[in-house]
């Protein structure tokens, strides 16, 4: 075990986390210097193995993210402990959890939407997040306001993580003036995505839609293009500079 490598007030702090999933993260590091997203799938059935990292640092413990390569040489996402003297004291117990009056606040101002794509959802297929990431600002001390917060349905929430734990800001500087100004953050006012200049617009066909849906990626498929060129392509054919639409159906 490596544990030895590590100071003691660190090791104590590790000890100290309960939870089940970050728990085991810290564990099998502990043990192997590392962990995989292989390790973090196969051997525990954790299908989004950044989920389970986030699990770590929200206790305040420092997780790197480096590269390995697998059995057949196949590069993958691997981690381990950061710098114990940036442990951050304020995030002992991690999250605090949120009680079912204010989830159901946050869907009647939401309409039980998803805040990105705006998809209606069942309640429980919706999660609250952050819109400052955790990782970024903590936890407020004190009361919890709604506006801080957003609904989110898993496959937004799954796009989010991803984008934010590779965002610069995530990594270092941590400013929440920038996470606000990110689509992540604030979708419908932004400036940016992960820092990079980009607009972006999420599109859900659902039921009755999806023939539509379907057809036009049977017509993207005949052309050779990706859907997302083709359907850009559609909109820049059907609507005019002054965004009035070339013709009327």
């Amino acid at each position: 075990m490596n544990a030895q490598r590590y100071p003691q007030e660190f090791l104590e702090r590790l000890r100290a986390v309960s939870n089940l999933r970050p728990r085991r993260v810290i564990d099998h590091i502990l043990e192997h210097g590392f962990v995989t997203t292989e390790d973090l799938r196969i051997t525990y059935g954790y299908d989004h193995p950044p989920r389970a990292a986030r699990d770590v640092r929200e206790q305040g413990i420092p997780l790197e993210t480096f590269r390995v390569r697998d059995a057949q040489g196949k590069s993958i996402g691997a981690y381990r402990f950061g710098d114990p003297s940036e442990v951050l004291a304020d995030r002992v117990g991690g999250r605090r959890a949120f009680s079912k009056a204010f989830k159901d606040e946050l869907i009647r101002a939401s309409n039980s939407r998803c805040y990105v794509c705006l998809q209606v959802y069942e309640q429980r297929y919706l999660q609250i997040d952050h819109r400052v990431p955790y990782e970024v600002s903590g936890e407020p001390s004190g009361n919890r306001l709604p506006q801080d917060y957003m609904l989110l349905c898993g496959s937004c929430n799954r796009a989010k993580s991803w984008s934010c734990e590779h965002c610069p800001n995530w990594l270092e500087e941590k400013s929440s003036d920038t996470c606000n100004a990110c689509y992540w953050g604030k979708p419908e006012s932004y400036k940016h995505i992960a820092l990079r200049v980009i607009r972006r617009l999420d599109i859900v066909w659902a039921e009755d839609e999806v023939e539509h849906y379907e057809r036009l990626q049977g017509r993207a498929e005949e052309i050779g293009q990706p859907m997302p060129a083709y359907v850009k392509a559609v909109l820049d054919a059907y609507v005019a500079e002054d965004g009035e639409p070339r013709f009327k159906r």
